[in-house]
C-alpha cells in the first residue's frame, strides 16, 4: 500500500506560521524550522503583554492620579478612600483623565470628597 501524506494540509499549515512570520528579518520569514519558532515565540510575548499591558496602565493611572491629589493636599491612598465612601463612581482611568486634562474637573472631585 503506497504511503499516504497529506501535504495539502502540511503545507496549509506551513503557510499560516509563514504568513505569521511576515516582516522578520532573514531566515526567520522564510525557512519553516526557524520561522515556526520565531512564530511561537512571539506569540506567546503576545500572550504575556496583552496581559501586562493593563498592569502598567494601571500603575500610570495612580501615578497621575496621585500627583493631581499631592496639588490639593491629599495622598492617593486618602483621595481613593475618600472617594469610595463618599459613593463617586469614577475609576481610575476616568480620575487619571481628569488629573491630567481637566485639572478644574479633578479639583471639583476632590472638593467633593473632603
Amino acid at each position: 500500500m503506497p504511503r499516504s501524506v497529506n501535504s495539502v494540509a502540511s503545507r496549509a499549515r506551513r503557510k499560516r506560521v509563514l504568513k505569521l512570520a511576515k516582516g522578520y528579518w532573514g531566515r526567520r520569514k522564510n525557512v519553516w524550522t526557524v520561522s515556526k519558532n520565531a512564530v511561537e515565540k512571539g506569540l506567546t510575548y503576545a500572550y504575556r503583554d496583552r496581559k501586562a499591558k493593563k498592569r502598567e496602565f494601571r500603575k500610570l493611572w495612580i501615578q497621575r492620579i496621585n500627583a493631581g491629589a499631592r496639588e490639593h493636599g491629599m495622598s492617593y491612598s486618602q483621595l481613593m478612600g475618600k472617594i469610595g465612601k463618599s459613593g463617586v463612581e469614577l475609576n481610575r482611568k476616568v480620575l487619571a483623565d481628569l488629573a491630567m486634562n481637566h485639572p478644574e474637573a479633578f479639583k471639583a472631585v476632590v472638593d467633593k470628597v473632603k
